[in-house]
């Protein structure tokens, strides 16, 4: 299979500013069929790993550090082996959720991942949270 972008849904819970919230979330595994990178690990670690169906995952990113988009990314760091990656203006966020554990490593404004011989490039869009980013892969349209 060539390179592609995939969907897993999760359901857990938002909290934030004292309140909390049942969820869904996306959690988006981009790659082929021997490698990939899953993009927000949300809520449920083994169904992310069901759903890399073999496949070796490369990295973890997490597009900001609100606790319902990072939940499950230690969980699946230990399953799988593979690193955390943040921006570090969110450091302080991940440290609620996470005090026990920092990500492996940070991911900066025109940094460039790939996964299965596509380019994903970090683009660093605060607004949503400090260390919000996008990937952008023109390569996937």
């Amino acid at each position: 299979m060539s390179a592609g972008i995939g969907r897993l849904v999760t359901s857990g819970t938002f909290s934030l500013d004292g309140g909390t919230w049942d969820v869904e979330n996306n959690v988006w595994i981009v790659g082929d069929d021997r490698e990939a990178v899953v993009i927000d690990a949300a809520h449920d670690a083994d169904a992310i790993v069901a759903a890399l169906g073999g496949r070796t995952l490369r990295a973890i990113v997490c597009t900001h550090a609100h606790n319902d988009h990072i939940d499950a990314a230690p969980a699946l760091a230990d399953l799988t082996g593979s690193p955390i990656l943040l921006h570090p203006d969110d450091l302080p966020l991940w440290k609620q959720t996470h005090s026990e554990r920092l990500p492996d490593a940070e991911l900066a404004d025109g940094q460039v991942l790939t996964a299965a011989g596509v380019d994903l490039t970090v683009l660093h869009t605060p607004g949503h949270a400090p260390g919000a980013v996008c990937l952008y892969a023109p390569a996937l349209n």
